[in-house]
């Protein structure tokens, strides 16, 4: 079955590692290892301190900038947060929302992350929205009725249009630097799952063009597999985005792939 015309996406999230000059180095090292991938959309999501210089040392690349999370306000009393604008003007494509860390660790609910959704929309951000279920939740058969509930929440109020300008990742919990990752057929069932609920609310049409991610101990070994599937249009990389030659060999997998 040929692939679907929809531009794979790799994306890095670098979670809380790297300095500046660790960002720099290894922008530098990505950018000469990936220069000739033209088929391949790219994506680096270094710490909030990383953006801007990330941001110089890819100008000229075939890489793009993302951040990690945001607040929906464009300004305001909110001592702490990164407003849309902020990470507009820092040079950022795209960002991170919903990820289940923020989710567990900071008590983010889907009305919380729909509030970001539509704020990274109205700044021009394309958000990549993950979702996922615990192992727990999965055991108990929950799996669907647990996508179901977050993906509605975190889109609710979008019209279909706007629909086609988000990213979703699906990262079941319990695969998240576990080291064990759902089989192909496990993450293309779920991403199946997905599409066929925005079609639903969407749109065929509109459905048939949101990119799918998987992300969950995703490697340059198993890569090729997950890329292989239908409704999967690329991985959201967390551990294996850190080295750049192994990121850049999930790249480069992606490539061969898609290119045959």
């Amino acid at each position: 079955m040929p692939r679907p015309l929809r531009q794979p996406l790799i994306a890095g999230n670098w979670k809380m590692n790297k300095t500046v000059s660790q960002a720099q180095a290894f922008v530098n090292h990505l950018r000469e290892a990936v220069a000739g991938v033209n088929n391949v959309e790219i994506v680096v999501c270094p710490p909030f301190t990383a953006l801007f210089s990330a941001s110089q040392a890819l100008k000229g690349s075939n890489i793009f900038l993302g951040a990690q999370n945001m607040y929906y306000y464009e300004k305001g009393a909110f001592t702490g947060e990164i407003s849309p604008l902020m990470l507009q003007e820092a040079g950022c494509r795209y960002v991170i929302l919903g990820h289940s860390e923020r989710r567990a660790y900071f008590g983010e609910e889907d009305t919380l992350i729909n509030l970001k959704v539509k704020a990274a929309l109205r700044t021009g951000l394309t958000p990549i929205i993950c979702i996922g279920e615990q192992l727990a939740e999965r055991e108990a058969g929950k799996t669907k009725e647990v996508i179901q509930k977050q993906l509605a929440g975190s889109l609710a109020g979008l019209d279909s249009e706007l629909y086609s300008k988000v990213v979703i990742a699906y990262e079941p919990v319990w695969a998240i630097g576990t080291g064990q990752n759902a089989t192909a057929f496990e993450a293309q069932e779920v991403s199946n799952f997905i599409r066929g609920l925005l079609a639903n609310n969407a749109g065929p049409s509109w459905a048939e063009k949101i990119r799918l991610l998987y992300g969950g101990s995703v490697k340059p070994a198993n890569m090729a597999v997950f890329i292989k599937q239908p409704d999967i249009d690329g991985a959201l990389v967390g551990g294996a985005s850190l080295e750049a030659a192994d990121f850049a060999l999930i790249i480069k997998t992606v490539q061969e792939v898609i290119s045959k």
